[in-house]
Formats: structure tokens, sequence, C-alpha cells
């Protein structure tokens, strides 16, 4: 299907990350995710995973190759990077929560500090979020006084607050007690109903199958294979992801 250049969200072209210790962590990996499209990122541990996601809002830097977000080269010197990260909201495996500020505070601080948007506007967006996600009752609570899966969605309100046009997901189950991991899906389900854009790197194998367009597998730094989740599980094609679904399935 021949797609015009706006209707690509993120665009990552032969990307190479290697470490100071000469680790090479990723491998010419080139992905190219739609509008609204949900991409699920799956593999074994240290397949280079965590290390992608994290060079597309540039917590890790580039070694060789290129990112754009909506046409912008994110490490192009004219780019202004804290401008086009707001785009990109990012919830990661650890919550990172203030422990001083209740989950309305903490919704708040990133689009009051960074985006300087005027505190009744962002005040009002960050109580709608929170409700969205479930948690309309805990507002005024401190991260201590949460369960994990609770502090989890309050990570995700805060990304949402600050209006992103892409959401990136690295992991963020996978710290939960397994009780609270549905609810966490419940949410980034409903945001991929909504058309919300997403890249996630999850072993939850049924939201992968439930939810993603696309599910790439990713192992020693390269993308071996990606397909629509109905041939990923039904027909792999590489035998590397041939054995990690017999592991795990």
């Amino acid at each position: 299907m021949h797609t015009e250049r706006t209707d690509i969200m993120l665009r990552a072209h032969r990307v190479d990350k290697v470490f100071d210790n000469g680790c090479q962590a990723l491998h010419q990996v080139s992905v190219e995710v739609k509008r609204g499209e949900v991409v699920v990122i799956v593999g074994p541990s240290g397949s280079g995973k965590s290390t992608f996601l994290r060079t597309l809002n540039k917590l890790e830097t580039l070694s060789a190759g290129h990112i754009e977000i909506e046409g912008v080269d994110m490490y192009h010197k004219a780019t202004n990077i804290n401008r086009l990260r707001e785009r990109v909201g990012m919830v990661f495996q650890s919550f990172n929560l203030f422990p001083h500020k209740t989950a309305l505070q903490n919704v708040m601080l990133a689009p009051l500090k960074v985006a300087k948007r005027p505190r009744a506007e962002v005040e009002q967006q960050a109580r709608a979020l929170l409700t969205k996600v479930g948690l309309a009752e805990r507002m005024d609570h401190y991260p201590g006084q949460l369960s994990g899966g609770q502090q989890q969605r309050v990570a995700i309100a805060r990304a949402l607050c600050m209006q992103p046009h892409i959401m990136l997901f690295d992991e963020p189950t996978s710290a939960l007690d397994p009780e609270m991991v549905g609810e966490v899906l419940e949410v980034m389900k409903a945001l991929a109903r909504e058309g919300m854009t997403m890249v996630v790197v999850t072993h939850e194998m049924g939201f992968a199958r439930e939810v993603a367009d696309r599910v790439l597998f990713m192992a020693e730094g390269r993308v071996l294979a990606e397909d629509t989740p109905a041939r990923f599980f039904s027909h792999p094609a590489h035998p590397r992801l041939q054995q990690f679904l017999a592991q795990i399935l």
C-alpha cells in the first residue's frame, strides 16, 4: 500500500548503536510507524528492544542512521530536541513518580514547567486523564499510597498530559505483580482504540495479538521478522522467531 510521507509518524533508518565498551546493541534497524498504528516489539532479553525504543526520543544517541518524528530529523543539529520530545510520550518499566507529589501534581508537573501551559487548563486536563485511567478517587494520593498498577496508570496519564503525538512503552507491565498487569493493559488498549500511535516493547503476547497492527521480532540487535499478529503467531517465518515462540507460548 502506498502511503504519503505525511502518513508516517516515525521513521528509523539503518540505526546502529555501539556502546562505549564496544558492544553493538543495534544493527541497521529500520522501522516505519504510520499515524494511528500500534507496533509491538517482542524478542528475548538483551535483543536491543529497549535500547531501540530509547533512541526514539534520544535517551540513547545513535552511532549511525537517523530517526525522524513527523518528518523532523531528531538528530539534526538544527532540531530543537526538547520541542520535539514533547511530541513523544514515554512510559518506562519503573514508574519514576515524584514520591512527595500527589498523583495529580505528578501529572501536572511537566505541562506546567516544560510546556508552560496555563495552570487551570493543565489541571482540568490532568483530572480528566486520571479519571480516564480509572483513578478519579486517587488523585490526591501520593505514590506510596498507590499500588504498582495504579502508579503505572498515573505515569501513563502524566505522559498523555503533554499531548504527545506518539506514545512509547518500554515493558510497562514487567515490574508489576501479575494481578495488576491487566489494569495497565486495559488503559493501553483504550488508547489504541482511540487512534493513538504507539510503539510498545512488551512480553505480553496476548496484548500483541489483540492490539498490534504489526509485530516486530528483534534478536541480537536486529529486526528479524515483522508481520501482522495473525501471521506472526500462526506462521512465523524466521527460524529464530519459531524458536522464540516455541519457548514462550
